[in-house]
């Protein structure tokens, strides 16, 4: 959530400090600190461990106190209309009430050139301020500046009232309070200093707590914009109960995965931690997150926002009861799928990618199409998931070259080489995957003398000798249609060519699956093919024999 404060106020009064907590002047703004503080007092404070994110730090000097029944109050401020606000980024002086005597944006004159200098306070950076009283010029004096500058010489704003008539009074009573109307946020005093007769001393900015506490986070200016689809650390680290082990979903190439539950809507989610090393691309990055976020598909596992903090990013999904499809197809401890599971799954997410493909509002590729990235929920229905090295375009335009990211067995050959993602390549990847769930193998495995053993060559081997449905996963027994378990493997064949041209598309597959159109005649001659030896060979020379052969792919994926 970004930082949108409603009223900021340094309160002064000479009126004991039930008052000041409680009187109805503040009905707004809940008191956070109130203190006594005799007339001659000097007093300095640094507070070691603010409870989330530093927001403002504060040296007040020279400041005195007002009649008894009158309050004076400094404001930093949003805009509200019901207290007549300048704008929704001001400080004000206030008299005996919320509207402002005098108020301006908030901001600093430079002292070598002289002009203004705005200052956004919903920037969530640290501030520092000054609030003077000249008692011979009857002067309030406003000054506000970054941290770590110098007091600028030409005060923000000033206010011309008499205090003297209160310099009688043994005591005061200062107190900081806030208020954000309907928004939640969090306002931290790091330091301040003040003194009454002289000037304040100055307050030792190196010992002013940094950003290295527990719900500490990274944000920036041009974050506001996904502000909706933002958590907070603190929300996140509470509903993960501080990442505990026991939480722990899961671990990848990319990140852990936690379970939590939110503390205010106890919606149950998933908690992905990734490294996030630079900040290249980010603002790229966290738009692309906050599209996806917008995707809704039944067989899509929803996206519902991020966080920062430090080098990690963290994505919130929904939770998936039933984990990663992974788990059911090579751990002991998970019942086997039926066959009807298996084809039910295999549609899913082949319905999923459709949409992403082709009827979402930008071309979305998902780059990382595999088993352990697709999630069954409580039906056991299979959600594509894991977003975090999608990639968008608008429809019609082409993809843009970047680096190659993914798991190799997935990877199309074609990827490899130029390193341009294409809905294609989410084909080829979908084709890995078909035959993954139907073998319950993974796409590259190491077999018993250290060599690799490469599903697709394994299952094209089995159709080549006539015996394809050997290949399936034993478990299955014999509870499937022959038919439909040869189709769904000569469709992952098909979908796993090293020619992009030759892979059907995603509302091909899907009509191939609901039986709407039967497979094209597929022959082992057409279909033949080493994906073991480009792997070890290189790409090329293997991909671009089929590009001249006299096969015609297009009559493949038609029938003709």
């Amino acid at each position: 959530m970004p930082f949108s404060p409603r009223r900021f106020i340094l309160a002064i009064s000479s009126l004991p400090s039930q008052p000041l907590l409680y009187s109805p002047l503040f009905r707004h703004m809940p008191t956070l600190v109130a203190m006594e503080l005799p007339s001659s007092s000097h007093r300095q404070l640094i507070y070691p461990r603010p409870y989330q994110v530093n927001i403002w730090a504060f040296s007040i000097s020279k400041t005195t106190v007002i009649a008894q029944t009158i309050f004076l109050q400094l404001s930093l401020t949003q805009y509200s209309s019901e207290f007549q606000d300048i704008n929704d980024n001001h400080v004000g002086i206030d008299i005996n009430g919320l509207k402002s005597s005098q108020s301006h944006t908030a901001g600093y004159y430079n002292d070598k050139s002289g002009s203004f200098q705005n200052l956004t306070l919903m920037s969530r950076k640290k501030m520092q301020a000054w609030v003077e009283y000249d008692s011979q010029e009857t002067r309030i004096d406003v000054t506000l500046s970054p941290i770590g500058m110098s007091k600028p010489s030409k005060p923000l704003l000033s206010y011309e009232f008499n205090l003297s008539t209160v310099l009688i009074n043994n005591s005061m009573y200062v107190g900081f309070s806030s208020s954000t109307g309907t928004v939640r946020t969090s306002h931290y005093i790091l330091g301040w200093s003040f003194k009454l007769n002289g000037v304040a001393p100055s307050i030792d900015l190196s010992k002013l707590p940094k950003s290295r506490f527990k719900y500490a986070e990274l944000r920036e200016d041009w974050e506001v914009e996904f502000g909706p689809h933002r958590f907070t650390y603190k929300d996140l680290y509470q509903a993960t109960n501080g990442f505990k082990e026991k939480e722990l979903l899961g671990t990848g190439g990319f990140g852990r995965v936690y379970r939590g539950v939110l503390p205010v809507s106890k919606l149950e989610v998933a908690v992905k931690k990734v490294s996030h090393e630079s900040r290249d691309g980010t603002k790229q990055f966290i738009a692309e997150v906050v599209s996806i976020g917008q995707l809704r598909h039944r067989n899509l596992v929803q996206l519902l926002g991020y966080c920062r903090r430090k080098k990690e990013l963290l994505l919130v999904y929904d939770y998936m009861p039933n984990g990663s499809l992974d788990k059911y197809l090579y751990s002991q401890e998970k019942p086997a799928l039926n066959w009807t599971q298996r084809l039910n799954i295999i549609k899913g997410v082949a319905s999923s990618l459709l949409y992403l493909h082709e009827d979402s509002e930008q071309v979305v590729i998902h780059r990382d199409v595999k088993a352990s990235n697709v999630l069954l929920d409580s039906e056991l229905n299979g959600r594509l998931g894991d977003f975090g090295l999608a990639r968008l375009y608008d429809h019609g335009t082409d993809p843009q070259t970047s680096h190659v990211v993914g798991t190799m067995g997935y990877l199309s050959p074609e990827l490899v080489r130029s390193g341009k993602a294409t809905p294609l390549t989410d084909v080829f990847a979908f084709g890995a995957f078909i035959l993954e769930v139907v073998c319950a193998r993974r796409p590259i495995e190491s077999g018993a003398q250290g060599d690799q053993i490469i599903l697709v060559d394994l299952v094209l081997q089995h159709w080549q000798s006539g015996l394809l449905p050997d290949i399936a996963d034993p478990r299955l027994g014999e509870c499937y249609e022959l038919e439909e378990l040869e189709m769904v493997l000569k469709l992952g064949l098909l979908c796993s060519h090293p020619v992009p041209t030759a892979r059907p598309s995603m509302r091909q597959v899907m009509q191939y699956l609901d039986g709407d159109a039967p497979l094209p005649e597929l022959s082992t001659t057409c279909m033949s093919f080493n994906m073991l030896g480009m792997l070890q060979n290189g790409l090329d020379s293997y991909v671009m024999p089929y590009l001249t052969t006299t096969t015609s792919f297009s009559s493949i994926l038609s029938g003709r």
